[in-house]
């Protein structure tokens, strides 16, 4: 769990209390991430631990998250990653390693005071009671699904059908923020 642990602040891509939403497909990648996005990013883990985050470009429209803690620089874990904008929202999905099953993350972003010294990435994950509702209404496809982090739901909507509901703003409760990170010094 340790080093799931560390990636769940990596990309802040998995749920609070080892919930987990996934997905069988993959934001396509064919959006650029903004400018804003790339850099160092720092933040504190669920034990008030200082952690760093260095978003790299790995590719066309594909980027690279390498996520450490500050104390233990070489203790990193890397995580590569597309992006798209739908609607007003930034998204990000990464692939899962086959324990949490080896299917895709998605997670919303954004970057709040962008013009100002307060320069922050704020990263939401989804809300798996509320993704379960959606697939028990059949607003979404999917079924529960059972990983070594605990229970948690495979969507396998088309993606059309993905954004569609999320857009939707009676929906706008599915998102929670998951982790606030700061802009490093340079």
């Amino acid at each position: 769990m340790k080093a799931w642990r560390v990636a769940l602040i990596a990309l802040s891509f998995l749920l609070l209390s080892g919930c987990l939403v996934t997905f069988k497909d993959p934001l396509p990648a064919h959006d650029a991430a903004p400018d804003a996005l790339l850099g160092r990013w720092s933040s504190k883990n669920a034990w008030g631990e200082p952690l760093n985050l260095q978003i790299t470009r790995d590719g066309e429209h594909r980027y690279k998250a390498v996520s450490y803690p500050k104390a233990k620089p070489g203790q990193r874990d890397e995580y590569v990653f597309t992006v798209a904008r739908h609607g007003n929202r930034w998204y990000l999905s990464a692939p899962l390693p086959d324990k949490l099953g080896g299917h895709f993350f998605l997670a919303g972003f954004e970057l709040e005071n962008e013009f100002d010294e307060k320069h922050e990435l704020v990263v939401y994950n989804l809300d798996l009671d509320q993704i379960r509702q959606a697939i028990n209404q059949h607003a979404l496809q999917g079924s529960p699904t059972e990983t070594v982090e605990g229970a948690g739901a495979l969507v396998d909507s088309p993606m059309d059908q993905v954004f569609a509901y999320l857009d939707d703003p009676a929906n706008a409760d599915v998102f929670v923020e998951a982790v606030r990170y700061q802009r490093a010094g340079k």
